[in-house]
């Protein structure tokens, strides 16, 4: 058995894994990019921005309304 043959068959192995290793990741990596983009887009859409301008003014106007309830109570104990 020559050590040579052996060492050149290694190195092919070891070629081959690394690249495996590589074209994986590199997928994994394009797939993530592709994924956040696209949420990114979904994200940034025009009829995503108005519900989010509703949902701010709807919780505002909740606000305001507990603010109201809260000041009509404490007038009405100090009345008392």
């Amino acid at each position: 058995m020559n050590w040579e043959r052996v060492w050149n068959v290694l190195r092919w192995v070891l070629a081959v894994l690394a690249a495996g290793f590589v074209g994986h990741f590199g997928r994994v990596l394009a797939e993530w990019i592709i994924h956040r983009r696209a949420r990114r887009t979904e994200a940034s859409s025009p009829e995503r921005y108005a519900a989010e301008l509703e949902k701010k003014r709807v919780k505002a106007q909740m606000k305001l309304e507990k603010k109201r309830i809260k000041a009509e109570a404490k007038r009405r104990k100090k009345e008392e």
